[in-house]
C-alpha cells in the first residue's frame, strides 16, 4: 500500500510531541506522532476511516483508516475533566468520514480557561504495525495540510540482521531490606535511559529492569547475588551503569519519623478477653473514641470492550490524570507521603504492568478489566515472596489498582465524612486512602495489614495510632461502639468498662495538657532562661510543611531542600515553576526568614534527567554545590527564581557541600550575573553549609566572604568518622555527638566569629533537645529541626542558661566517645537548668 499522508485536524502550528507537556504524549506512550497549538475552533477528519470512538467528554476521537492505522486526536490537556463542557460531538462511534469531515467543534476561549493547554497530540497507537516515515512541523498548518506521512512497516525494507551487543555482570545486595519499591524504581529509572533490553536474573527467575513490580517479585535480599544482563546497541554501558547503581548501595525506604509526644505509649490494658482484639503495632500512639467501619465500594468497571483504539486511549488517559494528582500529593505533602507517592508513580510507569494492560486490551478487554488483570498477576507474585517488606507491596498495587478503576469510571473519590474522635476500622487501607481522611481522625485499626507497609509509614508520619492484622473480627466492631486504641501494644479495646476509660482519659488528658503548654509558648520568640536569643527555624522539604512549622511555633525556614522539585520527575522544573513554589512557602511564613538551599542532589538522591555519570564512591564525588556548576542553566534558573520571590529581603541562599572558598565565588558570581539581569536591587544573604570537615577547619576563610554558616551534622558525621550513614551495620557508631564532630563545630563557630557571623545547625542533631546545651555552648545561635519537633526543642532551650552550657560543652570536648559525651549530658542534665 502506497504511504498515507495525514491531514492537519485543526488550524494551528504543527509541533512535535515533545512540545507536550504530558508524559504520556511527550513519552510516546500512546504512540508517536504530532501536536497542533490550535487557533481554529474545528477539528476534523486528518484522512478517510471509521470512527472508533469518540470519548464522552467530548475532548477525544478515535480514527481507524482504510490501510489499518488507528489515529488519536485528543484536544489539549487535562480536558476531561470539563465532563464535556466547550465541545460539541459532531460523529458518533462507527460513522465513515471522509479527510476533511467535520468531528468536534471546540469553544476554544472556554476550555483555554480550565485546561492545562489547548496542544492538541495526534497520535498513531498501532506504531507496531505502521512507521512514520515523514512529519511537516515547526509551520503555521491549515486544516488538511499533511503533516505526516505513514506506510505499514511490512513494506519497509530490512537490513541484514545485525548480531546485537550483549553485555553481563553479577552483583551483591548490599541493602539491608534488599530491593523494595524505591530501590527497585531507582534502577528501573536507570535503565531506562539505556537503548538496551536489560535484565535482572536470580535463582532462575528473571525480570525486566524497567520494571519495578518485576523487580521487587525477585524477593532480592540482602547478600543475594544477582545477574545484570543486556542486550542490545549500549549493553556494555547499561549493564555497567545498572550494576554499580545497585553495588554502591541504592537507598532504601525512609525509616518512620521518631515517635513524638503524641505518640507515647498508652496505659496499659487489661489482659486480652472477648472485648480486646489483639493485632499488630503499626504506629504508636493512644487514642479513644468512635468506632467507625470504613466498607469501601468498588468501582464501578466496564466489561465490554469498545476496541483496542478506545480502550487504550481511556486507560492512557486516566493514568495520566492519576500521574498528574500523585505528582501534586508528591510535592505537596510531608516527606513521609512525598516519598511514597513517588513510589507509586514509579509503578504507574512500570512497563510490565503497562504491557500487560496493553496486551489484554488487545485480546479484547476493556481498559478496566485490562488494568485489574495486570495488577492481580503482578500482585499473586508479591504475595508469595518470603521477604515481608516485598511482600507487602503487593497492597499498594492494589490500591493502585482501585484507583485507576475510579479514573476509568468517572468517579470521583468523595472525602470520607468522619465524626470527631473516630477510631476507623477497615478490612484494609490504602495509601491513597489514608492521605484523602479528614486530620480529626483519632486512630486507624485494619483487620489485614503489615507493620512495615506504607500506611503504617504514613499513619507514624501523621501523629496516627494504628494497629494492623486484628483479623476479621474488626469488621464486627459495631459503628459508634466506645473504643480505646493502644498503637505500641497492638490492642483494640472494644466497650472498655468506666473505669478503664477514666483511666485511659487521665493519661491521654496529660498527654494533651503537655502538648498544649509547650505548644502555646512554642508561638513566642525563643530565649534561653537568662535571655540569651537562640533562633529555633523549621527544615522544610515541601509548602505543606511550611504550614505544619508555624503551626508548631517556628521562627523561620533554617533549610528548605529544593530537591522535592527535582526528584522523580523527566525534566528540571521551569523558572517560572519554582518562583510558584518558593513563592508560596515564603507567603506562608509571613514574612519570617526563608533559607533556600540550592539543588542538593548526587549520592543517595540521584537524578536520572540530569545524565550524571555512574561513580565508585558517589559520596565523595559529584555531589551538592559541585552538580550545580557543573549544570549552570540549573543553577542560574534556581538563583533567578530566588531573587523573583517577594519581599526580596525575606529570601537568604544556601549553597550546600562546599568544600572550597572558590565553589562560594563562583556561585556568588552566578547571584550577582542574574541580580544584573533581573535589575534586582537588593543584596541577598548568602550562606555555606559546612558538612566537610575542610569546610570546618577553613570556616574562617568561608566566612570572610559567607553572610552566615550552617552546620549539617548528617554528613559532617559520615565524613568525619568515614562512615557510610546509609550503613545499617554502622548506625549505631554514627553518631554527631562523638567528640570529633564536636570539635569540628567548635572549629566552625570560632572560624565564624572571627568576622562577626552566626552559625545555625541545620542537621539532625538541632531536633535532638537533649543536645541544645552543648551546641548552644559552642556557639550555635540558630537550631533549624522539623517542625514536629519545635515545641519540644524551644522548651527545652528555655530552661538553660549560657555559663552552664558553656561548661558542658568545653567538658564534652575532651571525652574520648559519643557514648561519653552522652553520659556527661545525663549527668549534668540537672545541673545546668
Amino acid at each position: 500500500m502506497a504511504v498515507l499522508k495525514l491531514g492537519a485536524p485543526m488550524r494551528g502550528w504543527a509541533e512535535s510531541l515533545d512540545e507536550v507537556d504530558d508524559p504520556v504524549f511527550a513519552g510516546r506512550m500512546l504512540g508517536d506522532g504530532v501536536a497542533i497549538d490550535p487557533v481554529g475552533a474545528e477539528v476534523r477528519a486528518p484522512c478517510d476511516g471509521e470512527v472508533t470512538s469518540v470519548h464522552r467528554a467530548g475532548h477525544a476521537v478515535s480514527l481507524r483508516a482504510g490501510c489499518g492505522a488507528e489515529l488519536l486526536v485528543h484536544v489539549g490537556l487535562e480536558t476531561v475533566s470539563l465532563g464535556g463542557r466547550g465541545f460539541i460531538r459532531h460523529v458518533a462511534d462507527g460513522a465513515a468520514v471522509k479527510a476533511g469531515d467535520l468531528l468536534i467543534s471546540v469553544d476554544l476561549e472556554a476550555v483555554a480557561r480550565t485546561a492545562k493547554s489547548l496542544i492538541t497530540p495526534m497520535v498513531l497507537t498501532n506504531g507496531d504495525e505502521f512507521e512514520i516515515v515523514r512529519r511537516n512541523i515547526g509551520r503555521r498548518v491549515e486544516v488538511g495540510d499533511v503533516v505526516m506521512e505513514i506506510r505499514p512497516l511490512a513494506e519497509t525494507s530490512s537490513a541484514s540482521p545485525v548480531k546485537p551487543e550483549t553485555a553481563a555482570r553479577q552483583v551483591v545486595i548490599p541493602l539491608a531490606h534488599g530491593l523494595h519499591a524505591r530501590p527497585s524504581a531507582l534502577i528501573a529509572a536507570e535503565a531506562k535511559r539505556h537503548v538496551a533490553d536489560i535484565r535482572l536474573s536470580h535463582g532462575g527467575r528473571e525480570a525486566n529492569a524497567r520494571s519495578p513490580v518485576a523487580i521487587m517479585a525477585l524477593g532480592l535480599v540482602r547478600h543475594d547475588a544477582v545477574s545484570v544482563t543486556a542486550s542490545g546497541a549500549e549493553a556494555a554501558g547499561a549493564v555497567a551503569a545498572v550494576a554499580d547503581l545497585i553495588e554502591r548501595g541504592l537507598p532504601g525506604e525512609p525509616p518512620p519519623p521518631a515517635p513524638s509526644l503524641a505518640q507515647a505509649p498508652g496505659p496499659e490494658l487489661p489482659p486480652a478477653d472477648a472485648s480486646v482484639l489483639e493485632g499488630t503495632p503499626a504506629a504508636p500512639g493512644l487514642a479513644i473514641g468512635s468506632a467507625v467501619r470504613l466498607i469501601a465500594r468498588a468501582p464501578a468497571v466496564n466489561e465490554v470492550s469498545r476496541g483496542v483504539a478506545a480502550e487504550s486511549a481511556a486507560l492512557a488517559e486516566a493514568l495520566s490524570a492519576l500521574r498528574q494528582r500523585m505528582s501534586r500529593q508528591a510535592a505537596t505533602g510531608p516527606q513521609a507521603q512525598t516519598e511514597i507517592v513517588r513510589a507509586h508513580l514509579a509503578f504507574l510507569d512500570d512497563e510490565d504492568l503497562a504491557a500487560a494492560a496493553r496486551d489484554a486490551i488487545e485480546a479484547g478487554a476493556s481498559a478496566g478489566v485490562a488494568w485489574r488483570r495486570a495488577i492481580e498477576a503482578q500482585v499473586a507474585i508479591l504475595r508469595q515472596v518470603s521477604d515481608v517488606h516485598i511482600a507487602q507491596r503487593a497492597d499498594d498495587l492494589v490500591d493502585l489498582e482501585r484507583q485507576v478503576l475510579v479514573e476509568l469510571a468517572g468517579e470521583s473519590e468523595a472525602p470520607q465524612v468522619l465524626p470527631d474522635h473516630a477510631v476507623l476500622l477497615a478490612e484494609d487501607l490504602g495509601p491513597a486512602q489514608l492521605i484523602g481522611l479528614p486530620k480529626t481522625l483519632a486512630g486507624i485499626c485494619t483487620a489485614r495489614g503489615g507493620p512495615t507497609s506504607h500506611v503504617a509509614i504514613l499513619a507514624t508520619a501523621m501523629n496516627i495510632p494504628a494497629v494492623v492484622a486484628v483479623g476479621p473480627a474488626v469488621m464486627r466492631v459495631p459503628d459508634g461502639a466506645a473504643v480505646i486504641l493502644d498503637g505500641g501494644a497492638g490492642r483494640l479495646h472494644v466497650a472498655p468498662s468506666a473505669s478503664e476509660l477514666s483511666q485511659a482519659q487521665t493519661r491521654l488528658a496529660v498527654l494533651h495538657a503537655r502538648r498544649r503548654e509547650t505548644a502555646a509558648l512554642a508561638s513566642e520568640p525563643c530565649r534561653m532562661g537568662d535571655g540569651t536569643r537562640i533562633e529555633v527555624f523549621a527544615n522544610l522539604g515541601s509548602v505543606a510543611d511550611a504550614g505544619a512549622a508555624m503551626a508548631a511555633g517556628a521562627e523561620g525556614c533554617g533549610l528548605l531542600r529544593t530537591e522535592f522539585l527535582f526528584l522523580g520527575r523527566e525534566g528540571a522544573p521551569s523558572e517560572n515553576e519554582q518562583v510558584e513554589t518558593y513563592q508560596a512557602i515564603a507567603k506562608t511564613l509571613a514574612g519570617a526568614p526563608l533559607v533556600i538551599r540550592t539543588l542538593d542532589v548526587g549520592g543517595d538522591k540521584p537524578v536520572p534527567f540530569l545524565d550524571l555519570p555512574p561513580e565508585a564512591n558517589p559520596a565523595l564525588g559529584l555531589r551538592g554545590v559541585r552538580v550545580s556548576l557543573s549544570r549552570p542553566e540549573l543553577l542560574s534558573a534556581q538563583i533567578r527564581a530566588i531573587l523573583r520571590v517577594t519581599p526580596q529581603n525575606q529570601c537568604r541562599i544556601l549553597v550546600p557541600m562546599v568544600a572550597s572558598l572558590s565553589e562560594l565565588t563562583a556561585v556568588r558570581q552566578a547571584i550577582a550575573i542574574a541580580r544584573s539581569e533581573l535589575g534586582h536591587r537588593d543584596e541577598i544573604q548568602v550562606g555555606v553549609m559546612i558538612e566537610t570537615p575542610a569546610a570546618a577547619v577553613t570556616a574562617d576563610l568561608l566566612a570572610a566572604e559567607a553572610d552566615f554558616l550552617s552546620i549539617g551534622t548528617n554528613d559532617l558525621t559520615q565524613y568525619v568518622l568515614a562512615m557510610d550513614r546509609e550503613n545499617p551495620q554502622l548506625a549505631g557508631q554514627t553518631d554527631a555527638l562523638h567528640p570529633a564532630v564536636l570539635r569540628l563545630i567548635a572549629a566552625t563557630t570560632r572560624g565564624a566569629r572571627v568576622h562577626g557571623r552566626q552559625v545555625a545547625v541545620c542537621g539532625g542533631l538541632a531536633a535532638d533537645p537533649a543536645a541544645a546545651a552543648i551546641l548552644i555552648g559552642l556557639g550555635v545561635t540558630e537550631l533549624s529541626a522539623p517542625p514536629a519537633a519545635i515545641p519540644e526543642l524551644k522548651a527545652a532551650v528555655r530552661a538553660l542558661t549560657f555559663p552552664p552550657c558553656e561548661d558542658l560543652a568545653a567538658r564534652a570536648l575532651e571525652c574520648a566517645s559519643a557514648a561519653e559525651v552522652r553520659a556527661l549530658m545525663s549527668s549534668a542534665s540537672g545541673g545546668e537548668r
